[in-house]
């Protein structure tokens, strides 16, 4: 299989545009045109929907983008091993991530990276609902949850804990729970999916809570977003540590229960589909978020 046109099929649709992916790899544009379709001949399908106004991504485009992926970092990890490869590490780095995390800890690195690797371009999709790695054709990911999908890999970047939090004002109007079953007189800053949690404490006792309909008078599907409801006095929240820290120390939230935690399999994974090899451009990135923040 012709590696360029593999690479230009991936290039294209990266940027959803067939021209401009052959001109950064030095092909004319009917060159790019004509070497896309005898990828698509070969293969057998179409992988790129033209028209006269935009280009899209197929269903079969989209279940061979991964595989197409793949074979790149294949053939760059094999010149490597022979020691033909490029030191510059190069490509476009898909990652997503919450936008909670991001905004706190992952912007302000960026220009670093960014630096040391002057070849990659970063595609970064920031929001604190959770994209299918797979369907979305991401390289890497960070996770606050266990991995339990089997198609996946995952490396630890760091502990977590999650705890419950609240403004002073609001404990003040409504009092503070001293034991997991006062959380039932409260009410509650969620995520859209409601579910049921574990307190932990330090003994090794658990509690199990899960707010009613009744009490949670206000879903917000955004970590920053819930936090600054929170330190208006809108309710109790559950957060992450690492979100809440700041908002400790100047005194605008308070931990609810300190002597417990909110379901003990907590941490930040760096996820990534399984593949036979690791790129270079993940490697790095992975390295680096490792480095800084690990």
């Amino acid at each position: 299989m012709d590696t360029d046109a593999l690479r230009l099929f991936v290039r294209a649709a990266d940027k959803l545009n067939i021209s401009a992916a052959g001109r950064e790899l030095g092909m004319a544009p009917a060159v790019s045109s004509a070497k896309l379709a005898k990828l698509e001949k070969q293969i057998g399908a179409e992988l790129l929907h033209r028209s006269t106004r935009k280009v899209s991504l197929s269903l079969e485009g989209a279940e061979f983008l991964p595989f197409a992926r793949e074979i790149l970092d294949q053939e760059t990890a094999a010149l490597a091993a022979l020691g033909q490869s490029n030191d510059t590490v190069t490509g476009t780095l898909r990652f997503a991530c919450s936008s909670s995390y991001a905004q706190l800890y992952i912007m302000p690195i960026l220009p670093e990276f960014m630096a040391r690797h002057p070849g990659i371009t970063l595609d970064l999709r920031l929001t604190d609902m959770q994209y299918d790695l797979l369907e979305g054709s991401f390289d890497l990911a960070l996770r606050s949850t266990v991995l339990s999908d089997s198609s996946l890999k995952a490396r630890k970047l760091a502990d977590d804990a999650r705890i419950l939090c609240a403004s002073p004002d609001y404990l003040a109007r409504h009092g503070t729970p001293v034991h997991p079953e006062d959380l039932y007189q409260h009410r509650y800053i969620a995520f859209r999916q409601r579910g049921r949690h574990v307190l932990t404490n330090r003994e090794g006792g658990h509690f199990s809570f899960e707010p009613t309909a009744e009490q949670t008078h206000l879903m917000i599907d955004d970590g920053t977003s819930q936090r600054l409801a929170a330190v208006a006095g809108a309710g109790i929240a559950i957060t992450a540590l690492w979100g809440a820290r700041q908002h400790f120390e100047n005194g605008e939230l308070e931990h609810v229960l300190p002597d417990y935690v909110v379901d003990q399999e907590t941490g930040l994974w760096l996820v990534y589909p399984k593949t036979n090899v690791l790129s270079p451009k993940v490697r790095v990135f992975i390295d680096f978020l490792i480095e800084i923040l690990g």
